[in-house]
């Protein structure tokens, strides 16, 4: 059996790793948009085409844009808090059960 248990604490290991760097792209993405990016720059083009599925989906089910600023970067990073918090921590656990 500990070879379901390492291939659950690696599997846990690499979406904890993917929503790590999903977070630190969204925090770029919204550092910037603060700024006036040229949106013909290969990174601006890059950060908007992986972040703009997740956020224009949560917009549109959440409308939260009070004065300008937009809560949707936030809400993403919350939801992959708890993701971390949550799935990965249980998979980690789920592998040390599995393994005893």
């Amino acid at each position: 059996m500990f070879v379901v248990g390492n291939l659950l604490t690696a599997l846990a290991t690499v979406i904890g790793l993917v929503l790590n760097l999903y977070m630190w792209v969204i925090i770029a993405r919204a550092v910037i948009s603060w700024v006036n990016p040229d949106p013909y720059n290969p990174i601006v083009r890059f950060l908007y085409s992986i972040t703009d599925p997740v956020l224009l989906a949560i917009r549109r089910r959440l409308p939260l844009s009070f004065g300008g600023i937009d809560f949707s970067p936030i809400i993403v990073i919350l939801a992959i808090l708890f993701l971390q918090r949550f799935v990965v921590a249980s998979l980690h656990d789920l592998a040390g059960h599995v393994v005893h």
